[in-house]
Formats: C-alpha cells, structure tokens, sequence
C-alpha cells in the first residue's frame, strides 16, 4: 500500500514566524518557506509524501480576494488529481476561520482539506506549530476525514470550519473554539478520534468562488454610535454585517438608516460582537428586511454575505435560510 501523498499549500503566519530569540514575544510572521518547512517535518516518521507549493508568505491579516484566489484555485485542482489524497494550508490564524470559511463554501470537497497554524513562532520556547502540523497531517490522509468539509486543527483539537474561531491572542491552550458545536475530534501524532459521523453528503461547492468581491462591511455597535458612522461606512457597500451588542442589537437611530438602506436593496445581516451565541430573528425583522446571524459571528457572516452576493443571491430570506444553516 502506497502512503498517502498530501498537497501542503504554504502562506505564512505565525506557524511560518521566527523571532531570532526564542525568549522575545515579538517576532516575524511568513519568514521559513513551505520547503524548509517540509524538510523539517521530515526528521518525523509521518508515512506520508509531500509535495509543497509556496502561495504566499504573509501574516494572515494581509489575506484577501488574491491570496484567497490562489487557494481556491490550487486547492480544486488537487480535488481533480488522482494523486493527490489529501490537502494542508499552512495559515495564520487572526484570520484562518474566515479562510477556511470561504473555501468550506466554494470548494468541491472529496478529499480532505485542513487548515492549521500556530500560537508561537518557530523558535520560540514551546512554539507549537510542528505538533500542529503532524496533527495536521494525520486528518489529512485519513480516510474517516471525507465528508467533514474544511477542517481547522489547533492544539490537539478539530474544529469545522463553519464553526471555528479564535478566542485568545496568547497562549496555546484552546485558542480556538468551536461554536455551535466545539471540537468535532481530538487528534495526536499517534491517534485521530471522531465525535460523530460526517455531516457533508454532497462533495459538490455550494457556491461559486467569487470572480470579484463585492464590498461588505462590519459596523460594529456601541453605546452612542451615531447614525452619521453608519452612512459614511455605507459609501458604495452591497451590504453591511452589524456586529451588534447582545444580540445582535444597535441603537434606534442606527437601525432607522439601515432599515431605509435595506429597502433600497441593502443586505444587512445583524450579528453579535459577543463571544458566543445565537443571534435569533426578531419581530421587526421581516418589515427591516434585516438577516439574523443565527451562529456565525460577524467576520464568518461577512464571508457569508459576500459570496452569496456574488453568486447574485438578492431575497432576504434566500439569505436567512443559508444562515440558518448548521
């Protein structure tokens, strides 16, 4: 039997960081290439062959629309190559939920696709971004891992992508976390352990991959925003994603001006700036012509808004059922 042969996509970010000290906190994202990289990782007995390819070298907050392209585009055409058993992307993760995200949305999934980073640059004292990657690696080329669309792996965990996000700024114990659901395995160099069965049962994108992105932003809410901040982040927007107090709340005011932009034809998706929670429909919803977020957060319900805009999605509630989505 063959090993497995696993596409690693590499972009930078902390996993990719160096310090030059491994006692400092500051340091370089994107500095080691996905081939040194590779290199390292084989001083481990991981049965698996790599074939690396360099997309970027950036830290994840400089991601967008090309860097984006250049994914989807490697990554489905890994879907179409019979050698290929599995991929990694090497990510930052300030913005690793938002780019799994986007390609659990776009891409045909037939085989495994897994995000991971880390915490700790290279160098540091107990970076772990080489564990990460072993982790990685073994839900990659694992057969039980098809049908769970983009996968992120941090800290021991598995995490959808539709549910993944960053919570801490430090430290490697649970930086991230799952919401609904939390972690949907546990894995370790040596083990990979399920805690259901896979939910995709259609391989085939749900949406196309946008050819441009149309401008969505996030107006985030607080005590005293103006209505006047709302009009001047709505310059040329398709649709605005409110990360709004409690759930998914904004002043009177505020709500006035989006209600009248929505009638326009204005996509506005209320969504919460609070950690965790549902963020329901409300009465006064139907006649605003608002979307709730229900679970997605304000940066995933942005992702959310721009491809489905794109993919010519106009009705509100064509919106709300996609949201509503688990």
């Amino acid at each position: 039997m063959t090993n497995p042969r696993i596409l690693v996509l590499g972009t930078g970010g902390t996993i990719a960081g160096i310090a030059g000290d491994a006692m400092r906190h500051d340091y370089l994202p994107g500095q080691i290439g996905i081939d040194q990289w590779l290199e390292d990782a084989g001083r481990y007995a991981l049965d698996v062959e790599f074939v690396g390819q360099q997309v970027a070298n950036v830290g994840s907050e400089d991601m967008g629309p090309v860097i984006w392209g250049k994914l989807h585009r490697a990554i489905a055409e890994a879907m179409e190559d019979d050698s290929i058993d599995g991929v990694i992307v090497t990510h930052g993760t300030d913005t690793a939920e938002e780019t799994a995200f986007l390609l659990d949305l776009t891409l045909p999934l037939n085989k495994p696709v897994v995000l991971v980073g880390a915490m700790r640059p290279a160098d540091a004292v107990g970076s772990d971004g080489m564990r990460n990657f072993v982790n990685a690696v073994r839900v990659a080329a694992a057969e039980s891992a098809k049908g769970r669309g983009v996968l992120l792996v941090m800290g021991d965990r598995v995490l959808a992508a539709r549910d993944a996000r960053k919570v801490r700024t430090r430290g490697t114990d649970d930086a991230f976390r799952g919401f609904p659901r939390g972690s949907v395995a546990i894995v370790t160099p040596s083990a990979l352990d399920w805690f259901g069965k896979p939910w995709r049962d259609d391989a085939r994108p749900r949406f196309a991959f946008p050819d441009e992105f149309p401008e969505v932003p996030i107006l985030y809410a607080a005590g005293g925003i103006s209505p006047a901040t709302a009009e001047r982040l709505l310059v040329d927007a398709k649709g605005v994603v409110v990360a709004g107090v409690g759930e998914g709340n904004m002043p009177d005011a505020v709500r006035a001006v989006l209600a009248d932009r929505a009638s326009k034809g204005l996509l506005v998706v209320r969504a919460s700036r609070v950690d965790e929670g549902l963020v329901d429909r409300e009465p006064e919803d139907d006649e605003n012509r608002f979307v709730a977020s229900r679970a997605l957060n304000p940066q995933k319900s942005r992702i959310l808004a721009m491809v489905m805009l794109a993919n010519g999605v106009s009705d509100p509630a064509d919106f709300q059922a996609v949201f509503d989505r688990p």
